[in-house]
C-alpha cells in the first residue's frame, strides 16, 4: 500500500525478494536473490561476464520478468512490482545503456527529447516539442556539459560525448532510480573516468539513487557508496568499498589471490654455509 499523507518514507527504494530468472534450457541467470536498494546511495554491481550484473539491473526496472520471487518498488501501488504498474515504474527509472542507443541521424537535442516520451504517450512524436520540454533537453545537456553540441547529429560525436548524451537523457525524465549497464567499458581509461565523475556528481548532487554494473574495481572502489559482488548469478559480497580486499576480489572473480613476494634477505641473515661460501670470479 501506498504510505499516507506525511508518513516516514520506507528506508529502502526498490527490493528484490528470492527473485529468479531462469531462460529455457535450465540456464540459471540469477539464483534466489535478496537485496535493498536504500534511496539515495550510489550502489555499483561488479563481476565477471555473465555474473548475472545486467540481468539483475533489468529486473529492477522490469525489462526481465522473474521466474520467481516478487521485485518491490516503493512508487507503485501495492509496492510491487506488476505488470500493470510498469509503465509507471519506469516513468522513474533512468536508463543508460553501454551502446548509448542513440540515433546517429538525428541530432543530438533530438535524442535527448526522447527521454521525454517517458512523461508523454508515444505519438507524442508526431506534433513537434513544446517549448518546455526543449528548454528541459537543453539544461539536460548544459549539465553534461554538451551544450554546444545540441544541433550536432549524434554519429559525429566521440563515444565519451555519446555516453553524456545518453545521461542527459535519463536525466530529462526526472526519476528518482539511474540504472547504468557497464556505462564506461566501452570508453578509454581517461574518458571512462570522466564519465563516471559526472555521473557521480549529478547523483549526489540530485540525491538521485543509482544502481551501476561496472567492471572495474578501481572506478567502484572510488566512487561506490556500497558494492555488490556476483558470481555464477548468486551475491558474494555486499559492503562498503574499503571491505573489498584484495583476497575478497580474487574469490569474485574467480583468481587465484595475489601472493606476498617473500621478504628479502641481508647478508647477515643467510645461512653460514651460503655467506662463507667464496663469490664466483668473472671469467
Amino acid at each position: 500500500m501506498t504510505s499516507p499523507p506525511n508518513a516516514p518514507s520506507p528506508d529502502w527504494l526498490m527490493q528484490l525478494r528470492d527473485v529468479r530468472v531462469a531462460y529455457p534450457g535450465g540456464i540459471e541467470a540469477l539464483a534466489p536473490t535478496r537485496l535493498d536498494v536504500a534511496p539515495g546511495e550510489f550502489l555499483v554491481l561488479l563481476g565477471a561476464s555473465g555474473a548475472g550484473k545486467s540481468t539483475l539491473l533489468r529486473c529492477l526496472n522490469g525489462l526481465v520478468r522473474p521466474s520467481a520471487g516478487e521485485v518491490r518498488a516503493n512508487n507503485v501501488p501495492g509496492g510491487v512490482l506488476t505488470s500493470r504498474h510498469l509503465r509507471e515504474h519506469r516513468r522513474h527509472c533512468g536508463m543508460v545503456f553501454q551502446q548509448h542507443h542513440l540515433i546517429g541521424r538525428q541530432t543530438v537535442l533530438a535524442n535527448v527529447l526522447m527521454g521525454c516520451l517517458a512523461q508523454h504517450h508515444p505519438l507524442r512524436t508526431l506534433w513537434p516539442w513544446s517549448r518546455r520540454d526543449q528548454i528541459r533537453a537543453l539544461e539536460g545537456l548544459e549539465r553534461v556539459g554538451l551544450l554546444d553540441k545540441a544541433l550536432a547529429r549524434a554519429d559525429t560525436l566521440s563515444g565519451g560525448q555519446q555516453q553524456r548524451v545518453g545521461i542527459a537523457r535519463a536525466l530529462v525524465q526526472s526519476p528518482t532510480l539511474l540504472l547504468a549497464d557497464e556505462p564506461v567499458a566501452s570508453l578509454d581509461p581517461a574518458t571512462a573516468e570522466s564519465v563516471m565523475s559526472l555521473l557521480h556528481r549529478i547523483c549526489k548532487n540530485d540525491r538521485l539513487t543509482a544502481v551501476v554494473s561496472l567492471h572495474q574495481v578501481d572506478l567502484a572502489r572510488r566512487y561506490a557508496d556500497r558494492i555488490v559482488g556476483l558470481r555464477g548469478g548468486r551475491i558474494v559480497f555486499d559492503g562498503p568499498p574499503e571491505a573489498l580486499t584484495a583476497l575478497r576480489e580474487a574469490e569474485l572473480y574467480g583468481v587465484p589471490a595475489p601472493q606476498r613476494a617473500a621478504p628479502e634477505m641481508s647478508l647477515q641473515e643467510l645461512p653460514c654455509s651460503i655467506a662463507a661460501s667464496p663469490l664466483p670470479l668473472s671469467p
